[in-house]
C-alpha cells in the first residue's frame, strides 16, 4: 500500500517538534517559557511514543547541560526557550562550542530585555545568538518565517549540527511560533537525514579531536567502549587541557575552518522579484512575510521593489547581500529591533548602494503597510534626488 503523507494544521512551535522527531531527535530537556512552551508540551507527548526521553528540568542552565550530556551519549538532543532562558543557557552553549557537541537550541524571540514582553513578537536576540556566549567561536543560526519552514529548518538545523559537530540555534519570533498554517509532512524517505560521523578505528586508536580535511573529527558516543576526556578548557587532540600555543592555535583554526570552508552549504536565502528591483527589502522571520506583501503592492504602484529573505543569519550570508546590493539603488532592512542585521548589511554593502532601515520595538508586528510606506518614501526621495 502506498504511504500517504500527513496533512496537518500546526502552529510553528508544533512544526518544530514534528521536524525534530523526523530528524531523529530522541532527547529533549527544557523549562517552560512563553512563547516556546508548545514545543516542550508537544514533545512531552510524542517523544515517549518513539522511544525518546523528555525531561522538564529545574531551570534553563540545567536544561542545556542535560542536552549536552545526552548528545555525548549518542542521542540527537535539543531544547527550546525564549529570551531570559536563552540568556541563562549561554555558558553551556559555550561549552558545547568548545567541546564540539552537536545539539539544537530553539529560541522563540519575544520583547526584552529582562522579562520584557513575554507574549509579544520581537527580533532582539539576533546578536545574542551570534555572540551570547563569551570567547571567539563560530556558530550557525537559522531563522524561520513560516510553519513549513519551522519543520524543514528544524531538520536542517539537526543536519548541520551533526555534520559539523556544533550547536545550532534556530530562531523564531512569537508570530511564527503561534500562527497556524497547513503543512504537508514529507515521508521519512523523502528527507535527507545526516548523522554524526563515528570512528572506524578501535577504541585504543581513537583520537577524539584529531584534525582532518573536513575539520570535523569523528565522534564516539559514551558507553560504547570509547573513553575520552571532555572539558570546557582549551584542549589538545586527545581532549586534555593545554596551555601550549602550538596546540591552542591549531585548535581554534580548525574550529573556524570547519564552518568557513562550508559557507556555501550553510547559507540559505530566498529572493522574490529582484531581477529588476531598484529597492530591495532585506528581511527575515515574520517580517519577511510582511515584506513580500509590501513588495507585491509596491509593484502594483509601479515601484520596482524586490525581497531578499535571509534564512541563515550566521554565518552572515555575505554573497547574497552583495548580489542584491550590486543590482539595487536602495536596500531597506525592516526589523523588530533597533537595527541588528542592518549593521551587517551596511558592513557588507560598503557604500555600494544606499541602506535604510525600518525599526520597531513596541511589541507589534511590522505590517505590510508600514513597509510599503517606507518603500514609497524611499522611492520618492530617490526620484527627487
Amino acid at each position: 500500500m502506498e504511504k500517504k503523507k500527513r496533512e496537518l494544521l500546526l502552529q510553528g512551535n508544533e512544526a518544530v517538534a514534528e521536524g525534530a522527531l523526523a530528524a531523529g531527535c530522541r532527547f529533549f530537556a527544557g523549562y517552560p517559557i512563553t512563547p516556546s512552551t508548545e514545543i516542550a508540551e508537544y514533545l512531552s507527548q510524542k517523544l515517549p511514543q518513539v522511544g525518546g526521553v523528555f525531561v522538564q528540568m529545574e531551570d534553563e542552565l540545567a536544561s542545556m547541560a542535560a542536552v549536552i550530556g545526552a548528545s555525548l551519549a549518542g542521542a540527537k538532543s535539543m531544547t527550546a526557550t525564549s529570551g531570559p532562558g536563552f540568556s541563562l543557557m549561554q555558558e553551556n552553549i559555550g561549552f558545547a562550542c568548545e567541546a564540539e557537541v552537536p545539539c539544537l537550541v530553539v529560541d522563540v524571540m519575544r520583547g526584552g530585555p529582562s522579562t520584557g514582553l513575554p507574549t509579544s513578537p520581537a527580533q532582539g536576540d539576533v546578536m545574542q545568538a551570534r555572540w551570547g556566549t563569551h570567547g571567539d567561536h563560530p556558530i550557525i543560526v537559522l531563522c524561520a518565517s513560516s510553519v513549513p519552514e519551522c519543520f524543514h529548518m528544524t531538520v536542517r538545523a539537526f543536519n548541520l549540527s551533526e555534520r559539523f559537530r556544533t550547536p545550532v540555534i534556530l530562531l523564531l519570533d512569537e508570530v511564527v511560533a503561534h500562527m497556524r498554517e497547513k503543512i504537508t509532512l514529507p515521508l521519512p524517505e523523502e528527507l535527507e537525514i545526516i548523522d554524526r560521523v563515528r570512528p572506524t578505528v578501535p577504541p585504543e586508536w581513537y583520537i577524539p579531536y584529531e584534525d582532518n580535511a573536513s575539520g570535523v573529527p569523528p565522534m564516539a558516543p559514551f558507553g560504547e567502549g570509547y573513553r575520552y576526556h571532555v572539558t570546557g578548557l582549551i584542549h589538545d587532540i586527545r581532549g586534555f587541557p593545554t596551555s601550549r600555543s602550538d596546540e591552542i592555535g591549531p585548535f581554534f583554526q580548525r574550529l573556524f575552518r570547519k564552518i568557513s570552508q562550508n559557507f556555501a552549504e550553510i547559507h540559505m536565502s530566498e529572493t522574490f522579484e529582484i531581477e529588476d528591483a531598484e529597492i530591495t527589502v532585506v528581511a527575515y522571520g515574520s517580517v519577511a512575510r510582511s515584506a513580500k506583501r509590501a513588495v507585491l503592492e509596491a509593484r502594483q504602484r509601479g515601484i520596482k521593489a524586490g525581497l531578499l529573505k535571509l534564512m541563515t543569519l550566521w554565518p552572515f550570508d555575505r554573497p547574497a547581500v552583495e548580489r542584491v546590493a550590486r543590482g539595487s539603488r536602495v536596500l531597506l532592512v525592516p526589523e523588530m529591533n533597533m537595527g541588528q542585521i542592518s549593521r551587517e548589511v551596511k558592513r557588507v554593502n560598503n557604500g555600494v548602494c544606499t541602506v535604510v532601515t525600518l525599526n520597531k520595538v513596541d511589541g507589534t508586528l511590522i505590517t505590510p503597510d508600514e513597509i510599503l510606506k517606507r518603500i514609497t518614501e524611499v522611492y520618492q526621495d530617490e526620484r527627487d534626488n
